[in-house]
């Protein structure tokens, strides 16, 4: 999900030169990260990583930021030079950078493993197939994005995770025999973590409520809920309270009709044992 060949290369300059100016003016003004933290709603880990140029500021951080830091317009002007991700599709960049500071975020995904639950094996398979080809850089530009976001299944312990996987991109062994088998050992590994919850969409199931098709929900610092769409090369986010209300409405009917989280680890391992 969110792969792409016509990315940007990523400037770290810009992300460092956000920082410095995040850094010079929070001292001007006399706070430490944690003081600024809870003036902005984000805590003083984050504004240490953003600081140090680690982090893209989420989208709404900067105006609360620029407000608790004199409002002169120094961070927002700063923040339209900042440069993208690589390898990651300019359409999923948005929802990226969210989905970094989410407390909660839920995955329902039909047509292959989703991006936080992939494998190194796994998404060279996948690249392996994608057109227009992909370059060597390009590829090893996805999974150098792939790791970054997964990273946060473990360092972000207070988010709950929630996945609902269908049973058949397991059967269609994408790579073939080792890689299903090293990528479902992945997935079980992923559901022993407490913030995790893993279930499957067994192959046959005479009530869906997924039929239209993928699944992406997150839920702010803030409180806001949002939602994502990704289809053939586009991407829609979406903020409206009555459409994210619906898609979390089927999100929610379909955690009661996928197998439970105990369920779900058994038949993956039975899979496995089949391979």
């Amino acid at each position: 999900m969110g792969t792409g060949n016509g990315t940007e290369p990523e400037s770290s300059g810009s992300l460092r030169t956000f920082g410095a100016v995040l850094h010079a003016l929070r001292e001007h003004h006399g706070l430490n990260r944690g003081e600024l933290g809870d003036l902005v709603g984000y805590s003083r880990h984050t504004i240490a990583s953003i600081e140090l140029g680690r982090r893209m500021p989420d989208l709404d951080f900067i105006e609360p930021a620029d407000q608790a830091l004199g409002n002169t317009g120094a961070l927002r002007k700063a923040a339209e030079h900042l440069k993208r991700e690589p390898g990651l599709a300019s359409w999923f960049r948005q929802w990226a950078r969210m989905e970094k500071l989410a407390i909660n975020l839920y995955n329902y995904e039909c047509r292959m493993i989703p991006g936080l639950l992939q494998t190194e094996a796994y998404v060279r398979a996948l690249a392996a197939d994608n057109l227009p080809p992909l370059t060597d850089p390009e590829i090893e530009e996805m999974w150098t994005a792939r790791t970054e976001r997964q990273r946060m299944l473990h360092e972000r312990p207070n988010t709950a995770f929630s996945f609902i996987l269908e049973e058949h991109p397991f059967l269609r062994r994408t790579g073939g025999v080792e890689v299903t088998r090293q990528l479902i050992d992945h997935i079980l590994e992923i559901g022993t973590l407490r913030n995790v919850e893993i279930q499957v969409m067994p192959l046959v199931q005479e009530k869906h409520a997924g039929l239209q098709g993928p699944i992406c929900l997150l839920e702010t610092p803030a409180h806001k809920w949002f939602a994502y769409n990704e289809g053939q090369e586009s991407g829609l986010l979406l903020s409206d309270a009555k459409l994210v209300s619906i898609i979390q409405t089927r999100y929610a009917r379909m955690r009661s009709q996928a197998l439970t989280i105990t369920d779900s680890m058994s038949l993956l391992q039975r899979m496995r044992g089949d391979l």
